[in-house]
C-alpha cells in the first residue's frame, strides 16, 4: 500500500476505463439481481385472470438470469484485467495477508472508522481494510453467488446441459435443491450488507478523509485535498 505522503501529489490516475465500466455495470446488475431475486424467493400475489395472459414472474426470472450472465462474464473480464491492467487493478485479488505492516494498517483503519483515530491515512488505491473487505465480501461473495446461481439455473435447463455439466455438483454438495436455494438467498443478503457498507464508507471517506472515492470511480482520478489547518 502506497501512501500519498510518499508520492507528494494531489491527483493520481488510479482506475482505468475498463475497470470503471466493469464497476458500474456490475453495480446495476447486482441491483437488478437483488430486486428480482427477492421476488423470486417471495413471489407477488397471484394475478387475476388466466395464467396464460400473464408472464410477470417470467419477466422477473428473465431479468434475473440476464443480470446473472452479465455479472459472471464481467467478473471473468475483471480477473483478466487484473493481469493486464495497472497495479491498482490487482489489489482486489492480491491481499498481502502475510505482511505485518499491512495488518497494522488494517488496525489503524478499523480505529479510524470507529472514530478512535483523528488523522486518516491517505492511499492511492484501496486502503488495507477496504482491500480486505472487498476480497472477503465481494470476491468471495460474488464467486459463491455465481456458482450457486448457475447450479440453480442448471435445474431448469435439465440434466446434461452445459450448466449441469459445470455446476451440477453443487446441489449434492449443499445437500439438496432447497438447501441450495436457501444458501443462495442468504448470499443475496450478504451482498446487500456489503453494498450498504461500501456506499457508507465511500461517502464518509469523501467527506472526512479529504480524498475522492466516488468521483474516482467515475473519472479515474483520485483527488487529495489539502489538509485542514491546525
Amino acid at each position: 500500500m502506497e501512501t500519498i505522503k510518499q508520492r507528494k501529489q494531489t491527483a493520481v490516475y488510479v482506475y482505468e476505463a475498463p475497470l470503471r465500466l466493469w464497476h458500474w455495470v456490475t453495480v446495476f446488475s447486482i441491483i437488478t439481481l437483488c430486486i428480482t431475486g427477492y421476488f423470486i424467493g417471495s413471489p407477488l400475489p397471484t394475478m387475476p385472470g388466466e395464467a396464460s395472459d400473464h408472464f410477470l414472474m417470467g419477466y422477473i426470472r428473465f431479468a434475473h438470469f440476464t443480470a446473472g450472465y452479465i455479472v459472471a462474464v464481467g467478473f471473468l473480464g475483471r480477473i483478466y484485467w487484473a493481469f493486464v491492467g495497472n497495479s491498482h487493478a490487482r489489489e482486489l485479488f492480491l491481499v498481502p495477508i502475510f505482511s505485518g505492516k499491512w495488518w497494522k494498517e488494517v488496525g489503524h483503519e478499523i480505529r479510524w472508522y470507529l472514530f478512535l483515530e483523528k488523522t486518516p491515512k491517505k492511499y492511492i488505491g484501496h486502503n488495507p481494510l477496504g482491500q480486505l473487505s472487498m476480497f472477503c465480501f465481494f470476491v468471495v461473495g460474488i464467486t459463491f453467488m455465481i456458482i450457486t446461481g448457475f447450479a440453480l439455473y442448471a435445474e431448469g435447463l435439465g440434466r446434461g446441459s452445459w450448466a449441469d455439466t459445470l455446476f451440477g455438483w453443487v446441489v449434492p454438495l449443499m445437500g439438496q435443491s432447497q438447501d441450495l436455494h436457501t444458501w443462495h438467498h442468504l448470499g443475496m443478503w450478504y451482498l446487500i450488507i456489503f453494498v450498504m457498507m461500501h456506499v457508507y464508507v465511500a461517502i464518509r471517506e469523501d467527506i472526512m478523509s479529504r480524498q475522492s472515492l466516488i468521483s474516482t470511480m467515475i473519472g479515474g482520478w483520485r483527488m487529495f485535498k489539502d489538509d485542514k489547518p491546525d
